[in-house]
């Protein structure tokens, strides 16, 4: 560990404080306690929203000196920093395993291959090469060569095979890169059985991880590998093989200048197949900019457990890095996911020398029940997105390290970035920052179809919308029908979060339409009823939901799961957070304590199962109460009506019977078909 500092109380000296030594600031407190920050004694790039202005009234965004295209980025960079490290993975989580490290010019020379691969497989401007693989070095690659060949489809691995094929099917991908079958994972088994029912695919190339792999792991591997049938059209090919044909110094094409679509992203969903977002070069290259203007600089290292297929990691990450010449560590392929991540994590940071933390509140938490065994004095900061940061998990972690969060917003639908609290300034805890330099974000309230009705005042609450280099006007999504209604005054990309911007330019979220609790018509916040109850010692997460009710429509609940070993009763976390919620509205009238909470692959709290199983609950019980032979066997996502109950027969039943109980909710309810 470092000596101390006495300017910030961290486990580091003065020489490496960033408070001291790169932002040359001196301490404050805020008597407010939901915020933290460092008052400058000189100016710096952006710490308030005046110096946001004072960016912008240097030019416009579209005469700065970027890069054109994101091969250009690279290729700049490899051109600035040819030897430094660009990109690390490490199979396993062992801080003393084999790792793979690539330098800029080994980066740049795998990414012109696989361009060159993917142009030599029939892939244009317009085609689509999508990946359905978990992170590693040849990730990256594919991520790169796709967007400089075509157009890149980043996949989610943890999606069934019908979702990956209706995907696949939207974006009419003509290549697939996927897994080598390889244990633990079933990854290639998807992939094959996907491609059965996406005809446009004609080539899948396999890629192997057993080279991460050292003896006698890697001697071990090839007598355990799964076999997998392929009973689809496409060839079958070795990523790396392919690779090896394709020149490395220079592109066998010419790269269109034009501002084109490069990625589709797939934006969430359980049942039926996401919707599909555009990505332009221009929303790429800008994400990277902000990240090199405002952030990184080439002595950076970042290290980053988030998924390649999640555009936190794709954009304010790799492009980032791609601009500022960082260095990016992706350990193990499901990142914070993986066997021994979080046990060996701080010992990860020490490895490499970590100076950016990338993250999510439901990854703070599980960081935070595991004591700091390494050395991080090399930390500056971390940087949480995904999800809402708790104030106490805030306090915890600096606590702990040292260090501060700088809580950020972005969306799949902008290309990412929106809004982040600065690296170098105050720091409100809850908010989610100053909106970045050329994003416009303004709180509106708009009719169904997107006319303003009227521009929200200071603190008052509205629909966050927003026009930055990264919103596709007009077509964000490939189906044309799902850009109806999405745009206010057809420029502010309309996100569906609910927010307010206080009267210091801070951008706060106060919940999602959709989110919030409506009881009687009255509207409540369910970030209200996570923040009391995150309070708690024995908290590790919360989701808060409406459950459904015949009286007043909507009441609150809250689904908990407890940090390791820890032990309270649903009746002590309702007493705790009594007295912390502000409207008695808002008091859950049900508490349960679950083993693990649902989760999305980039750790959020996953509410629409919190939501079917809140509505099994009550419907169960009610159906028992009237003494009906019938019971939930699923809730399911039905296009039309929303989540639907259906219902089985636990024994004699009469076919009308339930509606007589079931139709004072507002959910509805079938019987099962089977």
């Amino acid at each position: 560990m470092g000596s101390g500092c006495n300017a910030c109380n961290a486990r580091h000296g003065p020489q490496r404080c960033v408070r001291l030594v790169r932002n040359r600031q001196t301490p404050q407190i805020h008597a407010n306690t939901t915020t933290f920050g460092w008052e400058d004694t000189v100016a710096t790039r952006f710490s308030t929203i005046e110096d946001c202005r004072a960016i912008e009234a240097q030019g416009p965004y579209a005469e700065k000196d970027v890069p054109r295209t994101v091969y250009h980025a690279l290729s700049r960079c490899a051109d600035r920093f040819p030897s430094r490290n660009a990109v690390s993975f490490q199979l396993l989580s062992d801080p003393r395993s084999k790792a793979e490290t690539l330098t800029w010019t080994a980066l740049h020379g795998q990414v012109t291959q696989a361009a060159n691969l993917f142009r030599s497989l029939g892939v244009g401007d317009g085609d689509v090469v999508a990946f359905l693989l978990p992170n590693a070095n040849e990730t990256v690659v594919t991520l790169l060569g796709g967007m400089t060949a075509g157009i890149v489809n980043p996949i989610n691995p943890l999606l069934d095979v019908e979702q990956i094929a209706g995907i696949l099917n939207e974006t009419q991908a003509k290549v697939l890169v996927t897994l080598k079958p390889f244990p633990k994972t079933d990854v290639a088994q998807k992939a094959a059985e996907a491609v059965a029912f996406a005809p446009s695919v004609k080539t899948v190339l396999e890629v192997d991880l057993l080279h991460y792999l050292s003896p006698p792991k890697s001697w071990i591997v090839p007598l355990v590998r799964p076999k997998v049938t392929a009973r689809h059209h496409a060839r079958v090919l070795d990523f790396t093989s392919e690779l090896a044909r394709q020149p490395a110094d220079r592109l066998g094409f010419a790269e269109s200048a034009d501002d084109r679509v490069a990625a589709h992203f797939h934006t969430g969903g359980t049942t039926g197949t996401p919707k599909v977002a555009q990505h332009r070069m221009s929303g790429m290259i800008y994400n990277g900019w902000l990240g090199q203007e405002l952030i990184f600089d080439e002595t950076d290292v970042l290290i980053c457990p988030l998924p390649l297929f999640h555009v936190f990691a794709c954009y304010p990450i790799m492009m980032s890095v791609l601009q500022s010449g960082s260095h990016v560590v992706f350990p193990t392929p499901a990142g914070y996911r993986g066997d021994g991540v979080f046990d060996n994590f701080w010992k990860l940071i020490e490895r490499w020398g970590v100076t950016f933390l990338i993250t999510v509140p439901t990854a703070l938490s599980a960081l935070m029940q595991r004591p700091v065994n390494g050395d991080v004095s090399s930390l500056k900061t971390a940087i949480s997105g995904s999800a809402p940061l708790p104030l106490e998990l805030y306090r915890r972690f600096e606590e702990k390290t040292g260090v501060q969060i700088s809580e950020g917003y972005g969306l799949t639908e902008v290309t990412c970035l929106v809004s982040c609290n600065p690296m170098e300034g105050m720091k409100k805890v809850g908010s989610v920052g100053i909106p970045l330099p050329y994003t416009d974000v303004r709180i509106l309230h708009c009719t169904e179809d997107g006319a303003i009705d009227r521009e929200c005042g200071t603190d008052e609450v509205g629909e966050i919308c927003v026009a930055n280099p990264g919103v596709i006007e007009g077509s964000t999504y490939t189906e044309e029908g799902k850009n109806l209604g999405l745009y206010a005054d057809r420029v502010y990309l309309r996100t569906g979060d609910l927010g307010r911007i206080d009267s210091d330019g801070y951008l706060w979220i106060t919940g999602r339409k959709k989110d919030l609790i409506i009881r009687g018509g009255h509207n409540i916040d369910p970030a209200e009823i996570e923040e009391a109850l995150m309070g708690h010692d024995a908290v590790a997460f919360v989701g808060a939901i409406g459950q459904p009710d015949a009286r007043a429509g909507e009441l609150p609940c809250a689904y908990v799961e407890l940090v390791a070993g820890a032990k309270v009763t649903p009746a002590e976390l309702l007493d705790f957070c009594s007295t912390r919620i502000h409207e008695r509205a808002a008091i859950p009238k049900h508490i349960e304590v679950m083993g693990e909470l649902p989760k999305t692959a980039v750790g959020k709290v996953f509410k629409p199962a919190l939501r079917k199983l809140a509505i099994t609950r009550v419907y169960d019980a009610a159906l028992a109460e009237a003494g009906l032979a019938a019971r939930v066997a699923e809730v399911v996502d039905d296009k039309k009506l929303g989540l639907t109950a259906v219902l089985e027969r636990t024994g004699e039943a009469d076919e009308d019977a339930p509606g007589k109980v079931l139709g004072a909710f507002t959910r509805p309810w079938r019987w099962s078909q089977g």
